[in-house]
């Protein structure tokens, strides 16, 4: 059994945790500025971008049609339903094409 893709599934979310944990204890007694307060709403946002950006390339039909219901869902949504729209769509139409 190849226990490779396993690892690496745990490696990121370990990799995960400890950034979410190393960030609140660093940033707990700290008052930010607005202009940090401002780059980290931003982030989310720009970690979601470096992720899909590949597919902007792609010569998949799937994925330029999945890209385009996904940019079309962040003009009007917030993260979560985006993210969750992305996946489907992307899935859906994966299988059908």
């Amino acid at each position: 059994m190849n226990y490779l893709p396993v690892v690496t599934i745990l490696l990121m979310a370990l990799s995960t945790y400890f950034t979410r944990i190393l960030g609140y204890l660093l940033l707990r007694n700290r008052q930010l500025s607005p202009r940090m307060q401002a780059i980290m709403d931003a982030a989310p946002g720009c970690i979601l971008i470096t992720i899909i950006s590949p597919y902007f390339v792609t010569d998949r039909p799937a994925d330029l049609l999945a890209l385009a219901i996904s940019l079309f869902a962040a003009s009007r949504w917030g993260l979560l339903p985006v993210v969750l729209i992305a996946v489907m769509s992307t899935a859906v139409l994966r299988f059908m094409l």
